[in-house]
């Protein structure tokens, strides 16, 4: 494969990577001033509870498939030299799909009602079920800006513009920041809600229009039903709504199962799961978002083996994402007191999210490679296979979610996501190889298992050093930040010695590129 096909990847990667790591900054920004306005408590499980029912809506239709099944659609337009007709196609996906979007908007605010009693059973206390429903139906017309964002996006994307969508998610944050300080006051944790149609309002449609504009999209309705790469684009999209559904099923299960635990289960697995989902989105999101245009390309170009080569190769520097996760792993308690412990957020809360966060991290590896599996899939325009395997590896999870809540609580449920995404994960990346006749796969997985081998001893050894340095730090923040400035430096430095040691070239490369970017 050419070296600038590469580098281009790598530059649109840092895009993303810079992108994503300030978002998710301001993510944790947006989860800390959550946590200091409602802590760990019903109210916060209220407000989880009512973006389950816009998650549906933005997975399913808003935002979710539309940066991935369109790109291929309007790359091959471009490959072929017919802008005009990728422009056309675009008018008539944005129009029908719109208009239907509008209608399901319409359903679940009236419905909303109903709709959270069957999502989350377990909330059954009036207040917090009545304020549940209050903020879903604010935040439920944010997924027609979702819906017109992505596709804005997603021609942005396939012009190889990354600027403006790299904002998207930072401008959507610092509205729910800057909703819930401004009304909180006012209207309490209803407030956040509010700041959620704002943010993405101006970062997901607004900053995409103009983004979209710049790259030529014409705007005007198109109401050509008839059209061919409709009924492709609706073939490809049908099992594309129930894979991602199935893919993101985690967070409707944690909402599902996790109101019939104590009050504050939610929001302790959230705050959780957030700081996992930074590691997996600073990694598994950049790459695969940036690298999905050009396996797109190489499909299109019928390059298929090149296709393997390129996505066995952002799956192996994803593995960094394992050190990561057992470093948090060991520093939990630390991670979590930093971040959360302040306003209402006490003692006994990160003591909670701590103890969920270890189990959470369980499945941080498979989190960020599904996002990049699925993607080798889409770019072959194959939304089938991903949706049943997914399907599948969710019908599979579903005990470990029934006999987690049952037998270990909070804890239950948070192992059983990670069991769900590695599973799902497990299945499409062996339907993957068999597919495309990968003969690169098992090296692939060994290399896996050889990162994992590694870093499973250091973190055991990392873990007996905190117990013991914790004898000499306070449970204050300067305490707590201290700890993590030690641990992660004696981890790291174990870390880079090991995989020296063993040959694990992938960091070689990493390091050297860092090195070269410095030297410039």
């Amino acid at each position: 494969m050419a070296t600038s096909l590469y580098k281009k990847v790598g530059l649109a990667s840092l895009i993303m990577s810079a992108s994503i790591l300030a978002s998710r900054i301001i993510g944790l920004v947006r989860e800390m001033v959550i946590a200091h306005v409602g802590g760990a408590t019903g109210i916060v499980d209220a407000y989880q509870v009512s973006f389950v029912i816009p998650e549906i809506l933005n997975h399913v239709v808003a935002s979710g498939f539309l940066s991935i099944t369109f790109i291929p659609i309007f790359a091959n337009y471009l490959a072929q030299g017919r802008e005009d007709e990728g422009w056309r196609v675009f008018s008539i996906v944005m129009t029908h799909f719109g208009l239907l979007l509008l209608v399901l908007i319409g359903v679940a605010v009236i419905f909303a009602d109903g709709l959270v009693t069957l999502l989350a059973p377990g909330l059954t206390e009036a207040p917090l079920k009545a304020a549940a429903v209050r903020m879903t139906r604010v935040i439920i017309p944010a997924q027609f800006f979702f819906f017109t964002g992505g596709l804005f996006t997603a021609v942005q994307f396939a012009k190889e513009r990354f600027a403006l969508p790299a904002l998207a998610p930072l401008v959507y944050n610092l509205g729910i920041i800057i909703g819930g300080l401004a009304l909180g006051p006012l209207i309490g944790m209803e407030a956040f809600s509010w700041g959620v149609l704002v943010g993405a309002f101006v970062g997901n449609f607004a900053l995409q229009f103009i983004g979209a504009r710049r790259v030529g999209m014409p705007l005007y309705v198109n109401l050509d039903w008839r059209h061919p790469a409709l009924r492709t684009y609706i073939k490809l999209t049908l099992p594309l709504m129930l894979g991602l559904t199935m893919m993101f099923s985690t967070e409707i299960f944690l909402k599902f199962f996790g109101s019939y635990l104590d009050r504050g289960g939610i929001a302790g697995l959230n705050y959780g799961l957030r700081i996992m989902l930074m590691l997996v989105a600073f990694f598994g999101q950049a790459v695969g978002v940036a690298s999905f245009p050009y396996l797109a390309r190489l499909a299109a170009e019928k390059k298929i083996t090149d296709m393997a080569r390129l996505l066995d190769d952002t799956l192996r520097y994803l593995t960094l994402v394992i050190p990561l996760a057992v470093c948090v792993m060991v520093l939990r308690r630390e991670v979590v007191a930093v971040l959360f412990q302040h306003g209402r957020f006490d003692a006994a809360a990160t003591e909670m999210t701590a103890s969920l966060l270890v189990y959470l991290l369980l499945g941080a590896f498979a989190f960020a490679a599904q996002t990049v599996v699925v993607r080798g899939f889409y770019a072959l325009q194959n939304t089938l296979f991903p949706a049943i395997f997914s399907t599948l590896g969710v019908i599979v999870s579903l005990p470990f979610f029934i006999a987690g809540t049952h037998y270990l609580g909070t804890q239950g449920v948070a192992l059983a996501i990670s069991i769900s995404a590695t599973l799902q994960v497990f299945l499409l990346y062996g339907l993957w190889n068999r597919r495309i006749a990968n003969p690169h796969g098992w090296q692939l997985i060994r290399f896996i298992g050889k990162v994992t081998l590694i870093t499973i001893p250091l973190g055991v050894l990392c873990e007996c050093l905190r117990i013991d340095l914790s004898i000499f730090f306070s449970g204050s923040l300067i305490g707590s930040l201290t700890m993590i400035a030690v641990i992660s430096v004696i981890f790291g430095a174990m870390f880079i010695a090991a995989a020296y040691a063993f040959k694990l070239e992938e960091l070689r490369h990493v390091v050297g590129l860092l090195k070269s970017r410095i030297k410039r």
